[in-house]
């Protein structure tokens, strides 16, 4: 039985705060009881706790970051299983993991910086030959070249915030002010003709690259590109929630189905240019003619029973705990052969 400790929380804001505890709650809920799991939290003030479980946070005693070091490498976990969803959470606190010595699933820190950034991200898959839309990056005041329709985004940030639509060149100052509200920099995209969209994981099964089953979001001429809403939500008592999966908007594609071996393809080609380990997962825009581009990567997974990568492993037979299973032993594997090469 090995000790995973669940890092959680951000530094960054409430609302990744929420974010983070939302899935980590959920996780825990449903991992099984083939592992010890360890839960320590991050505060938006940059203060650490370690609760005995998350329902017990608040009454656990607020750490300055010394201390908690301390703590965290007095708790001597075998893996940690990173839960925290902001930019710094993704990239600097994985860092933190490999300067402390403690193995953890899922990817670097390096590839979850580059797949954070969507235009780098789009050029190194690219350069793998994977097909994205032209596409240009604005430093505020920055004027495109592109003429509509067109998709303005954040460079850097999630969850779709700042995302639009643009169908007309007047809609393009507001769209480039929202996008440039969530980032230093807007990505401004052709428009790929609506066929459908999809997502695609991988995970690593025995060493080999493993796709998964597709997830498509059902969307229309009327509301064609994804949003914020579509994704998370927040319930009149200020809860989050996560959107459900297996509803008339999101479903699994049929293996079947021939849309599935070329986005299967194609996210294997991105998996292995970014360099990820473990698992990933990529979204496509499938245009009328059956082609994929490429739209972004996400690179983590919370293994939250509902999120994205448990649900299309289900799909494939593989339960979240197995899931789990293999992802710890993956990274017990790589600490002893790191150890080993010492």
């Amino acid at each position: 039985m090995a000790r995973v400790l669940h890092l959680v929380g951000s530094p960054t804001s409430a609302f990744m705060d929420d974010l983070s505890r939302l899935y980590a709650a959920d996780c825990l809920a449903h991992v099984g009881g083939s592992h010890e799991h360890v839960v320590a939290h991050v505060s938006p003030d940059g203060s650490w706790r370690f609760p005995a479980s998350l329902a017990g946070l608040a009454d656990a005693e607020p750490l300055p970051i010394g201390a908690a070091l301390a703590r965290l490498v007095a708790l001597r976990p075998d893996v940690a299983l990173p839960q925290m969803f902001c930019i710094p959470g993704m990239t600097s606190y994985r860092a933190l993991l490999d300067v402390l010595g403690i193995p953890f699933v899922g990817n670097p820190a390096d590839v979850m910086a580059l797949g954070a950034h969507k235009a780098r991200a789009r050029a190194v898959v690219a350069a793998a030959g994977v097909r994205v839309p032209a596409g240009e990056v604005l430093a505020p005041g920055g004027t495109t070249t592109l003429a509509p329709p067109l998709v303005v985004k954040p460079v850097d940030a999630d969850n779709s915030a700042g995302i639009t639509h643009v169908t007309t060149a007047d809609q393009l100052p507001a769209a480039l002010a929202a996008a440039w509200a969530e980032s230093a920099h807007a990505l401004v995209e052709e428009y790929v003709p609506l066929g459908r969209e999809v997502r695609c994981g991988v995970v690593v099964r025995d060493g080999e690259l493993v796709p998964l089953p597709l997830e498509e979001y059902g969307l229309t001429a009327d509301h064609p590109v994804r949003t914020a809403e579509d994704k998370i939500r927040r319930a009149d008592d200020g809860t989050l929630g996560l959107m459900a999966k297996d509803t008339p908007t999101v479903w699994i594609v049929d293996p079947a189905d021939p849309v599935t071996a070329p986005v299967q393809a194609a996210a294997l080609a991105c998996h292995t240019a970014m360099g990820c380990r473990d698992y990933s997962l990529f979204d496509f825009r499938v245009d009328p003619d059956g082609v994929p581009w490429f739209l972004e990567a996400g690179l983590y997974n919370s293994f939250a029973r509902q999120s994205v990568v448990p649900t299309m492993a289900r799909a494939a037979g593989i339960e979240l705990p197995e899931l789990l299973d293999a992802a710890v032993a993956s990274a017990l594997a790589r600490a002893a052969g790191d150890r080993g090469h010492l």
